[in-house]
């Protein structure tokens, strides 16, 4: 038994009873964000111990979407991640890079990802925001927020900045478009253009089924 088998059962007992989960954030995208990190480990030769953890914990805090201080929610994930590693005798010396990684992994922080394994949470995190599941998780959020799905006057913002805090077709220009040019690894670049490309096809999809001829 590796030393992550012997962690990983109390890692998700954990998140379970501690996690205050969310429609974007659920145990179901933990353990996707988690498969994500295991396969670039693989890929890039990361270290496992280190980002393992991290993909489990890393949304083990989070403001919720509106929340004014939605940028410290990685910060304040990163630290009750630390305390119960602890809890649990995790080897301390990957606390720091198990910290950082977890910290990184946002996207509105805005904090630069400096070790691979910080890249490769941050990858993994952000490709659960595309493909098929990213465009669910899209207008699961969007409901909950009681965002109009589209704009009948410019469904595309073709020629209008695109207002995501109004309609939940917007997020895919001002966000989820541009995800695949902030990937850091290789490997999650190859993944999120793939998965960007299907989120292009739905939209040409989308516009045939709504727009007039």
């Amino acid at each position: 038994m590796t030393l992550l088998n012997q962690y990983e059962v109390q890692f998700i007992t954990f998140i379970k009873t501690e996690m205050k989960l969310d429609l974007a954030h659920d145990l179901n995208h933990i353990l996707r964000v988690v498969k994500t990190t295991k396969k670039l480990c693989k890929q890039e030769r990361a270290v496992g111990e280190i980002a393992i953890p991290a993909a489990y914990l890393h949304d083990c805090f989070s403001y919720p979407k509106d929340h004014p201080d939605r940028a410290q929610s990685s910060i304040m994930a990163a630290d009750k991640a630390i305390d119960f590693l602890k809890s649990i005798n995790y080897p301390e010396y990957y606390f720091p890079d198990i910290r950082h990684a977890i910290v990184a992994h946002s996207f509105s922080a805005n904090v630069d990802a400096l070790t691979l394994e910080a890249k490769i949470v941050q990858d993994a995190d952000r490709l659960d925001a595309l493909g098929a599941i990213g465009i669910a998780r899209c207008i699961q959020v969007g409901a909950k927020l009681e965002r109009q799905l589209y704009s009948s006057i410019d469904m595309f913002c073709d020629n209008r900045t695109p207002d995501d805090g109004t309609y939940t077709l917007d997020h895919f220009y001002t966000k989820l478009l541009t995800l695949a040019a902030s990937m850091k690894t290789p490997s999650g670049l190859t993944e999120a253009q793939s998965r960007t490309d299907f989120m292009r096809d739905y939209l040409k999809q989308l516009a045939l089924e709504v727009q007039e001829n």
